[in-house]
């Protein structure tokens, strides 16, 4: 017993007479040297438990808006208001029983409705549909209304980036879309809406949200999400695309953004055909210095999606995306990992990222000598964001992806900043950069939570979402990250779109 208390105070004095010659001595002696841990119980813990407190101070510390910022935002063109309510709540209501889940590429009645929302509630996956009778919708869009504890929320995609970019006090944004007096009502009054967008009746959405472990017959969801659907003829036919784009020349916008393309899916085949070809040449007459951002969402026709692909994508300058549409959009255009049916669990980030320079090589200017626009995505889940940019077109992009990310984490929670609390990290700490070789190890540092890699001329950051274990909305998430995202992101001037 006394020996090793000498050897221990023999230790102890050796290092505190190197010490006044070398203060950077003990941390070298003690990489060999194995010390009693004198820590407390409670600052283990701590220190085990930190991993999110880590990586959200660094968030604080490194998120940082770009030298030049947007002044001047135009959004279009799918608006409406949202009326959330419980799904199985809502369901039950409606006197459905539970049984096995089948997708529907359109509804058609309450069982069609039932089947699909079963089968992603199974899969925990969000997805939209086009309900095609409009006097079914309203009887259950009545009862949705009256439901206990139903909500009525700004809804639609370029509504809802309108509303997080207005939250920006020196941002001016323009919305055109369907309004109608209720959704004016609650918009932001920092958004303009042109005359010619206003209409006298309001485009409801329903929202069938369902929690993270919750139950119905045989199904449940591992984890918390939402089913859309709607029957929304404005939004449907992209009404307003017309008026948006005519509108610009006035307001004069620095950038564009734009969604709804997946509304017009459920209007059959003949009529989006059309009326993609009418919307492609009235995105052409924007300005080519100003850049555009496609925000896409949940589409289940192939055809569809691979016509957005070859036409629409190459004339814009950035995509936002979740896993659900980046690996649709794969199995649509025959790209990587199409064989995939469905994501297992938290998507692999090698196989995302794959995905990702295929996009950009076949219809981005990942080629320099390529006429296409596109040179950045930001695409999302769960766990994580990526953004994956061609070099040279996109600066701040660090700041960018992990501004979306703590967002995701509040905003999800229902809060202005990230409570640390209630999150949890789900990320991997460590991937790689592609499926195939050759290939790179990569790991997550959490002080310096943006992994970076590089793929021919695309730089791809990483970096993780501290996910809110009891999400209390998740309608809208995926609008606030790409608009927070944008905020933060700057358009290099060296080369013009």
């Amino acid at each position: 017993m006394w020996r090793k208390a000498s050897v221990a105070a023999l230790l102890a004095l050796a290092v505190g007479y190197f010490y006044h010659g070398s203060p950077d001595l003990p941390a070298q002696i003690l990489q060999y040297v194995s010390l009693p841990n004198f820590q407390t119980s409670s600052e283990s813990l701590n220190s085990q438990d930190s991993l999110e407190q880590v990586i959200s101070a660094a968030w604080e510390a490194l998120i940082s808006l770009p030298t030049r910022q947007w002044s001047k935002v135009a959004v279009g063109v799918n608006a409406c208001v949202d009326v959330v309510v419980s799904g199985v709540g809502l369901l039950q209501a409606l006197a459905v029983d539970p049984g096995t889940g089948l997708d529907h590429e359109v509804l058609h009645s309450k069982e069609d409705l039932k089947e699909a929302f079963i089968h992603y509630m199974g899969r925990g996956a969000a997805a939209e549909r086009f309900f095609s009778d409009k006097e079914a919708f309203q009887r259950i869009a009545r009862a949705a209304a009256e439901y206990p504890g139903a909500k009525l929320y700004v809804g639609g995609n370029a509504a809802l980036i309108g509303q997080k970019l207005a939250t920006y006090p020196d941002l001016m944004v323009l919305l055109c879309g369907p309004v109608g007096p209720k959704l004016h009502e609650m918009l932001d009054e920092q958004i303009v809406v042109p005359p010619e967008s206003l209409q006298e009746i309001d485009e409801f959405h329903l929202i069938l949200e369902y929690k993270a472990g919750e139950q119905w017959g045989s199904t449940q969801a591992p984890q918390a999400n939402r089913f859309i659907f709607s029957h929304d003829v404005s939004n449907g036919e992209m009404s307003s695309l017309e008026t948006f784009v005519a509108s610009l020349e006035e307001f004069q916008p620095e950038l564009v953004v734009l969604s709804g393309l997946h509304m017009m899916e459920g209007q059959g085949k003949e009529l989006w055909e059309e009326r993609l070809k009418e919307a492609v040449l009235a995105i052409s007459d924007i300005r080519k210095d100003i850049p555009i951002h496609l925000e896409l969402a949940s589409m289940t026709d192939k055809d569809y999606m691979n016509s957005i692909m070859q036409e629409f994508m190459p004339i814009v300058s950035s995509i936002g995306l979740n896993e659900q549409e980046l690996l649709f959009l794969s199995q649509a255009g025959e790209g990587p990992h199409a064989e995939m049916a469905a994501w297992k669990g938290i998507p692999d980030v090698d196989r995302v990222s794959d995905i990702l320079l295929w996009v950009l090589e076949q219809h981005g200017r990942s080629d320099p000598s390529s006429e296409a626009d596109l040179t950045r995505i930001h695409f999302h889940t769960l766990a994580y964001h990526i953004l994956a940019t061609v070099d040279g077109y996109w600066g701040n992009q660090a700041a960018a992806v992990m501004a979306g990310a703590r967002v995701a984490s509040s905003q999800a929670c229902g809060l202005q900043t990230v409570d640390i609390s209630k999150v949890e990290l789900k990320a991997p700490l460590e991937f790689h950069s592609s499926h195939s070789e050759p290939r790179e190890h990569l790991s997550l540092n959490p002080a310096e939570p943006v992994t970076v890699w590089r793929r021919g001329n695309v730089t791809f950051h990483f970096t993780p979402v501290l996910v809110c274990k009891r999400p209390l909305r998740t309608v809208g998430l995926g609008d606030a990250i790409s608009a927070e995202g944008l905020v933060y992101s700057e358009l290099k001037t060296q080369q013009p779109f």
